[in-house]
This record gives structure tokens, C-alpha cells and sequence, in this order.
């Protein structure tokens, strides 16, 4: 094999990506759109920066997808999916049916599309980018607000939607494209024997293998785990007959829902990142600019007309799990654009031949407008959800340790040992410090951390408190920690917030900023903290 050209290209789509990654950082825009400008700009029907991309280039696309759809296993919790109860499969079905249907109909109809390209093209556009919504959701403190409730369920189905397309999809692309009754069958077959085999490898990687791994502390021995799960679940769907990416799903299922969950996905990720960008700038290299502006009005009416459709979609949806109209249609803008596996479904198609370098050439304009369009209808969207959640409450909690996710601040001696408890009661736990340093063990371990200062509203976001449960601040000064109850009720006013103290004198101003319970470190401060956390949560005492 000639190593020249695949690299050339792969460091040209590398760079494109890097300086759209740049650009759509400053622009405060998704990267994904960036990248598929960018592939648009240096393909053939732009610059001609990139030759001929061969089976090379094609090979770590694909494996781009596959990371993709392995973070989106890993970060699937089926105890989520439990409490969303009805508005993941009502509201999820009734979005997806509301819009694919629709669209399938006219693609078919309207655009003379054959049945099977419809059906592919309109499931494909049904689908909403959960990356950029939950992220908004997350920085605007909604995921756990009525509507954003609902949207995340709604974006949860859409993500578990997925894997079932892609096993129709080689039906639908294959040399036929009439599959029979008898092929769907041992289609369903295959799927299910699969996935009772997966679940059996999670419920024993959860129950046993990730503690052993944890013991052994060894990055090594994870990556070696993670590489050769991700690796053998996509071959042995591949021997089944079913598509790689199902098993790449399958394999991040697997390892999902442990205390080694976070690591797993930390590790994986600066490689899904790079693979995934040479993707995306693949994909955006089909792109046509010139084709795109013979036709304005049919493309216009068409962004228009999917914008419409998803919100209206959207908006049916989750009126009929509670939400209020306003605050359905708020939400509903804000899940109108096409998402980032819109692109993985309609790439299997044109790859098959089934659909035509003219249609997804006007598909791939008509999502990138939407995508541009998001952060601007999200914005609109949510200031009408905010007006009208009233009328949508949410059910009361269950009863019960119903705690998930707990935050703690400060891993001196006090924090850890707080941290290990709450961990050893299967709670994922995030440790925010100052210190890098610091953190390197416990990330050893498998705890998500976060460096930088927690009186930044920025560090944190990302270390995502919006969906904490609980937090405890074990930072050495009182007045350094009176500021980080301020900075964490900013971010997070319900949540509860257990603070140790050094002085009693201070315990009347954090109480005053907003901490829930104060812990004077001359009452000894580890085992009456532990106690606030398990009066609060209801945690089993130890």
C-alpha cells in the first residue's frame, strides 16, 4: 500500500477540521456543522485539496461512526430510561412517527424517490442532534426542568431509534431492496440472540469484571478492555449479518454503568474526536456548493419545510406527555435540526447507490442551514418553554435513594473519603479540584474529575452541575468556600449543598449563600458529613 496519498489526505482533513473547529469555537456554532462546510470547501466541488480519498481515508471514517455510536452505548443508562418512563416511548414513537411518515411520503411521492431511499431518507431526518441540544439544556441549568425532561427523553429514543434503522438499513440498500417476511425475521432473530448476549456481558461487566479492573489500577489494562470489547462485539455483528455499527453500539452497552464508565469514555475520547472529524469533512467532501445554488427556492422551501415539520412533530409529541403548548412548541424548535447520525444513516445509502448524488446533495445542504439555524431557534425555544412550564408538572418524586450523581469539591483527606462513600453506594461521583495533580488518582480509579476553579461558572459547566444531586464543598478556606456555595447555587439552585467549615463563625454566611448543611471541622468533620449526605439523599447509613 502507498502510504503518500492517504497521508496527505488524512493531514489535509485533519487541518481542514482543526481550522473549522477553530472558527466554529469563536462563531459559538456546532463543530459539526463546521466540519461539513470545511469537507464542502476542500472536496471536488471546492478547492480539489483532497485526491482521490481511497478505501484508506474511507477506513478511519467509518471508524469515526463507530466511536460515535460506542460513546453513545457507553453514556446510554437504562435507569434513566426508567424514571423518563412514558415520555421516552410515548413521546419519543409519536416524534419519530410524526415526522418520518410525512417525510417519507413526500420524498417518495413528491421527489419520485424509490420506497426504500424514502423510508431511509425520511427516518434519517426524523432524527435531532442530542449532542447540541443536551448541551444547551446543560448550560442553560433545563435538563432537569419539565420541558428539558421530556426533550432528553425524546432525544433518548431517538438514539436507541438508531440501532434498529441500522439493521434495516442493509435490507433496504441490498441488491434487491424487496426484502421478504423471511428475511425480516431472521433479521429479528439475529438482533435478539445479540442483544441477550450483550446484556449478559454488561450485567456481568457491572456486577464483577469492572471492580476487579478498578482494583488493578492500571490505564493500561482499560484501554486494552475498551479496544477489545469495541473491536469484538463489531466483528461478531459483522459474522451475524448485521451492521459493525450495531456492535459498536452493542460494546459501549456493555461497558456502560460501572465506576469505570467515565474513565472508559475520558479515554476514548480525544480518539473519537479526531475519527470522528475525518468523518464528518468526508462526508461535507460530497457536498456540490454550485448544484445547490441552480436550485434556492427548492432548498429554501425545503429547510423551511423540515423546520416546520420537526417542530410541529416535536411539539405533538410532547403535548401528549404533559407539556403545555408554548413550552411544546418552544421545545420543539428546539429539536428541528437534523442530527449528527442523520448523516451515518444517508451515508449508507449513497454508498449503496440507493440514493443519488443530486438528492443527498440537497439533503446535506438542507441540514447544514439547520444546524447553522440551531443555537439562534434553541435560544427562542427555550425562553417559550420557560413561560409556560407551569402547566406541565412533573410527577412527584419516588421515594427511596433515588440519588445518581453527587459532586464534591476539594479532594483533600475529608473530600476523598466522602467520595468513596458515595461511590461505594453506586453513585457516580464528580471530583472538582484545583489541582490536576490531585485528581490523577482518583481518575486512575475511574472518577470523573474536573481541574480548574469552582467559583468559574465555566469549570463549572463542565463539570456539568446542572445535573448534580448533591454537592459537598471540602475546600480548605471558609472564605473560598463561601464563594463556591455562591458560584454552585448560580448554577444549580435546587440541588443540596453539604459544606465543610473551618470556623464556626462562617457557618451563618454559608448558610445565608445557600448551602443546605454546615459542618464545623472542629466537630470532626468526616463522619457529620457523611451523615448530612445520607440524611439528605437517603443513603444506608454505613
Amino acid at each position: 500500500m502507498d502510504l503518500a496519498p492517504f497521508a496527505y489526505n488524512f493531514v489535509v482533513v485533519l487541518l481542514a477540521g482543526t481550522v473549522s473547529s477553530v472558527v466554529c469555537r469563536a462563531l459559538r456554532i456546532s463543530p459539526l456543522t463546521g466540519h461539513l462546510v470545511v469537507g464542502a470547501l476542500i472536496g471536488y466541488g471546492g478547492a480539489g485539496l483532497v485526491l482521490d480519498p481511497g478505501h484508506e481515508l474511507q477506513l478511519v471514517a467509518e471508524a469515526g461512526a463507530l466511536l460515535l455510536l460506542f460513546s453513545v452505548g457507553i453514556e446510554f443508562s437504562i435507569d434513566e430510561l426508567a424514571k423518563l418512563g412514558r415520555y421516552f416511548f410515548v413521546g419519543g414513537a409519536l416524534q419519530m412517527a410524526a415526522v418520518a411518515v410525512p417525510l417519507t411520503l413526500v420524498a417518495h411521492y413528491g421527489f419520485g424517490l424509490s420506497t426504500p431511499a424514502a423510508m431511509l431518507a425520511g427516518s434519517a431526518a426524523a432524527l435531532s442532534s442530542t449532542i447540541l441540544v443536551f448541551r444547551a439544556l446543560t448550560e442553560a441549568g433545563q435538563t432537569s426542568s419539565p420541558h428539558g425532561r421530556r426533550a432528553i427523553a425524546v432525544l433518548l429514543f431517538q438514539d436507541a431509534a438508531l440501532v434498529p434503522l441500522l439493521l434495516v438499513t442493509p435490507l433496504l440498500t441490498g441488491e434487491d431492496a424487496n426484502p421478504t417476511s423471511n428475511d425480516f425475521v431472521l433479521l429479528a432473530i439475529k438482533a435478539a440472540s445479540f442483544l441477550a448476549a450483550v446484556l449478559v456481558l454488561h450485567t456481568a461487566m457491572q456486577r464483577y469484571a469492572a471492580r476487579r479492573l478498578a482494583k488493578l489500577r492500571s490505564v493500561e489494562i482499560v484501554v486494552l478492555v475498551t479496544v477489545t470489547a469495541l473491536c469484538g462485539l463489531a466483528w461478531v455483528a459483522h459474522l451475524l449479518g448485521l451492521p459493525a455499527a450495531v456492535g459498536a453500539f452493542a460494546a459501549g452497552l456493555v461497558l456502560s454503568g460501572n465506576q469505570l464508565s467515565k474513565q472508559i469514555d475520558a479515554i476514548v475520547l480525544p480518539f473519537r474526536e479526531t475519527f470522528a472529524v475525518v468523518f464528518f469533512v468526508t462526508l461535507g467532501m460530497l457536498l456540490r456548493p454550485e448544484a445547490a445554488l441552480q436550485e434556492p427556492l427548492l432548498l429554501t422551501a425545503g429547510v423551511v419545510g423540515i423546520v416546520a415539520l420537526k417542530t410541529l412533530g416535536a411539539a405533538l409529541a410532547l403535548r401528549a406527555v404533559g407539556l403545555g403548548w408554548r413550552a411544546a412548541f418552544g421545545m420543539g424548535l428546539g429539536l428541528s435540526q437534523l442530527g449528527e447520525f442523520s448523516f451515518l444513516l444517508v451515508s449508507r445509502g449513497v454508498s449503496a447507490g440507493l440514493i443519488s448524488a443530486e438528492d443527498y446533495n440537497r439533503m446535506l445542504f438542507i441540514a447544514v442551514v439547520t444546524l447553522i439555524a440551531t443555537p439562534l431557534l434553541l435560544r427562542y425555544g427555550l425562553r417559550g418553554a420557560h413561560a409556560d412550564d407551569a402547566e406541565a408538572p412533573d410527577a412527584p418524586p419516588s421515594t427511596g435513594p433515588a440519588l445518581s450523581r453527587a459532586g464534591v469539591v476539594g479532594v483533600g483527606p475529608i473530600g476523598a473519603q466522602i467520595a468513596s462513600r458515595l461511590e461505594t453506594d453506586g453513585i457516580a461521583v464528580t471530583l472538582l479540584d484545583l489541582s490536576p495533580v490531585n485528581l490523577h488518582r482518583f481518575a486512575q480509579a475511574g472518577f470523573a474529575t474536573v481541574a480548574g476553579d469552582a467559583r468559574d461558572p465555566a469549570t463549572l459547566r463542565q463539570a456539568e452541575v446542572a445535573s448534580w444531586e448533591l454537592a459537598v464543598v471540602c475546600v480548605p478556606s471558609d472564605e473560598v468556600a463561601l464563594e463556591v456555595v455562591r458560584s454552585l447555587r448560580a448554577a444549580n439552585a435546587t440541588t443540596p449543598v453539604v459544606v465543610r467549615c473551618r470556623l464556626q463563625s462562617y457557618a451563618p454566611k454559608l448558610r445565608r449563600a445557600g448551602a443546605t448543611a454546615v459542618v464545623s471541622e472542629e466537630a470532626e468533620a468526616v463522619g457529620p458529613l457523611t451523615r448530612e449526605c445520607e440524611r439528605l439523599v437517603g443513603l444506608s447509613p454505613t
